[in-house]
């Protein structure tokens, strides 16, 4: 698998993700829940705020963003409808990118003034593996209030995605089970 197949796969893994953290929240009472609420769309409106910033970066532009977080929150429906366009981008734009452009470095600012140099490849992995911590965090205050937070992991996403997978492991077709990797002794004397 290309390194550029790999991020497809993730960036739809976290769409997909969004999709299904958003949809159990639209179903939290915001009357009952407001605090718990408002948590949660801080943390969800900062991923998003951090997505745009490597957007701008990403292309080389100013975000314009002087935190990493607005002052205002957004409503749940308007932050969801702005994530969505967001992976939206991330998905479009990893398609046109070679393995050269991936490995290529840019150099960028953070918000507090720190000078930064990434990867394309890394920015992508970096948006990734942000978004997920994050969503973890709202998955908790979820747990807290007795709600079942989705279960967000790769592996669910890609056999919800693919289910032929699972009937690949069924049908004995699995090249990578435990039973065929043996160990080998080794003698740490010769």
């Amino acid at each position: 698998m290309s390194s550029a197949s790999l991020l497809t796969s993730l960036l739809q893994y976290k769409a997909w993700a969004n999709q299904e953290l958003f949809s159990e929240l639209l179903r939290l009472d915001p009357v009952a829940h407001p605090a718990e609420l408002h948590a949660a769309l801080r943390i969800l409106n900062h991923i998003h705020v951090v997505e745009q910033i490597f957007v701008a970066n990403l292309q080389g532009i100013s975000h314009g963003y002087s935190a990493t977080n607005t002052q205002e929150t957004p409503t749940l429906e308007a932050l969801y409808q702005a994530v969505q366009a967001t992976d939206r981008w991330y998905l479009g734009y990893v398609e046109g990118l070679s393995a050269e452009q991936l490995r290529e470095r840019i150099a960028f600012g953070f918000v507090d003034g720190d000078a930064g140099c990434m990867s394309r490849e890394e920015m992508l992995a970096h948006i990734i593996s942000h978004g997920g911590y994050h969503r973890g965090a709202v998955g908790r205050i979820m747990a807290q209030l007795a709600l079942v937070p989705p279960r967000d992991i790769y592996t669910r996403f890609l056999h919800q995605a693919e289910p032929e997978r699972r009937q690949a492991n069924r049908d004995g077709n699995h090249a990578a089970s435990p039973s065929n990797f043996r160990a080998t002794p080794t003698n740490p004397g010769k």
